[in-house]
């Protein structure tokens, strides 16, 4: 009898160890769930905006951009992983997928820091030109899905 439960319990850690051991290699998605933008603005808005809220939202629409630009050729939504787009989700295919997110995170926080220290020099109302011309770049990603 100690015997079968023994045996029993082995086998269950085994199956569980297995299941387990699946979970790792979940297909990542190519644009992160985090990266959109909320609201977009109109001139009106940020006219309002301080030059310190107009710093941030800069950033925001700079970074949203670099996150997303680089895969409309693959997607413009967050959610498409390598698996639905036919490609093999592979070690060497997730590697270079890591691989590219970890050089696009080094070079979003080289320019961040260069941003935080020359963008403050910025006129405002430049600042609001740019913000209003980089929404309406996220705008036409979610026009540019629809062409295909």
């Amino acid at each position: 009898m100690k015997m079968k439960i023994i045996f029993l319990s082995f086998s269950l850690f085994l199956i569980t160890g297995i299941s387990f051991g699946q979970k790792g290699k979940e297909p990542k998605s190519i644009i992160t769930r985090g990266n959109s933008i909320k609201k977009y603005h109109n001139k009106e808005d940020l006219e309002r905006m301080k030059k310190g809220q107009l710093l941030v939202l800069y950033n925001e629409r700079i970074e949203t951009l670099i996150r997303t630009l680089p895969y409309i050729a693959f997607a413009t939504k967050p959610g498409v992983t390598m698996v639905t787009l036919g490609i093999p989700n592979t070690d060497d295919n997730v590697k270079a997928l890591d691989n590219q997110f970890e050089a696009t995170d080094s070079f979003i926080e080289t320019n961040m820091e260069f941003q935080g220290r020359l963008l403050p020099y910025s006129d405002k109302s430049d600042l609001m030109a740019a913000i209003l011309f980089y929404e309406e770049i996220m705008k036409s990603l979610h026009e540019y899905s629809e062409y295909h």
